[in-house]
């Protein structure tokens, strides 16, 4: 849903107004999914509340997860306007990995790096399958390997 609306997403301005009616309908058919297995009707009001809430407290960290993510990549060089573009494109599945790791963890976080990076990486994956055809590009095979020598790449330079 926070892609959806994401104000960087490379579509034309009719699409994205389509985009926001499908955000608008994800709820109601995760709740129709839901009924279709069975889920008792109790069961259903608590998860419509819970979508609700994990989305507005997801929605309103935007800010600080932003924040947070620009202060971490500036600790190693100054941000220049293609860092601050790439934190914004995936402001989404961060803020979504910071919630995700603080609602596990029980908001004690402290010591659980490697528990944030496995949320974070799997996020991540998900978010560009989902992202990439959404603006109409593909995913080749080709393009999966570079993206993978990059990742090799990034983490041999990192341990150097």
């Amino acid at each position: 849903m926070l892609t959806l609306e994401s104000p960087e997403l490379r579509i034309p301005e009719e699409l994205r107004e389509y985009y926001l009616l499908v955000k608008d309908q994800i709820p109601k058919a995760h709740l129709d999914y839901l009924r279709e297995m069975g889920i008792e009707k109790k069961y259903l009001v608590d998860w419509e509340r819970l979508i609700d809430m994990r989305y507005q407290e997801y929605n309103e960290d935007k800010p600080k997860a932003r924040e947070a993510f620009m202060e971490l990549e500036s600790k190693d060089k100054e941000l220049n306007s293609q860092d601050i573009l790439d934190i914004q494109l995936l402001l989404p599945v961060q803020t979504v990995a910071v919630g995700c790791h603080h609602h596990i963890c029980r908001q004690k976080t402290e010591g659980r790096d490697e528990l944030f990076k496995l949320v974070h990486k799997k996020l991540c994956r998900a978010y560009i399958e989902f992202r990439v055809p959404l603006e109409g590009g593909k995913i080749t095979r080709f393009g999966r390997i570079r993206m993978g020598l990059r990742h090799l790449v990034n983490r041999a330079l990192k341990k150097t």
